[in-house]
């Protein structure tokens, strides 16, 4: 398995364990992890702090060029908030371990040039259907659906 998506997976793997939504994100740079996030959304009453928002926000404030040599990864596919934010600071692939359990904005990041890569891992699936089965209420919540 991939390394960088491996570290996704034991940040995804970390929020759950510490009461929140299983969803882990790296953003790597010439090979390094350079920042690592997870949704912290329960853990600190957050309303956006997705995992790729928090790996963004790890690394802190950055010239706009950082952005442009770096890929994200993440354990589910990029919601329409997080792709606006990878659009923003233009960072060129995006690595997803899956998008069964969510199809997010994947059609409007290619549509601006993204790469998109979808790994179809399994533990990450199954990591989110376990949740989902166990707490379907913040997983709606998460998603916005009432």
């Amino acid at each position: 398995m991939d390394p960088f998506m491996e570290a996704a997976i034991r940040e995804a793997s970390s929020g759950l364990a510490a009461g929140g939504i299983p969803i882990g994100s790296v953003l790597v740079k010439d090979g390094t992890i350079v920042g690592r996030g997870r949704n912290l959304r329960v853990q600190r009453e957050s309303a956006i702090l997705h995992a790729e928002m928090s790996a963004l926000e790890s690394i802190g404030r950055q010239p706009a060029a950082f952005y442009q040599g770096v890929t994200l990864y993440t354990t589910l596919s990029p919601c329409s908030m997080c792709s606006g934010a990878i659009l923003l600071y233009q960072i060129p692939h995006v690595v997803i371990g899956e998008h069964q359990t969510f199809m997010g904005a994947e059609d409007l990041l290619k549509s601006h040039g993204v790469k998109i890569t979808v790994l179809n891992d399994p533990s990450c699936y199954r990591m989110m259907q376990d949740f989902i089965q166990g707490s379907p209420q913040l997983w709606h919540e998460d998603i916005g659906i009432t």
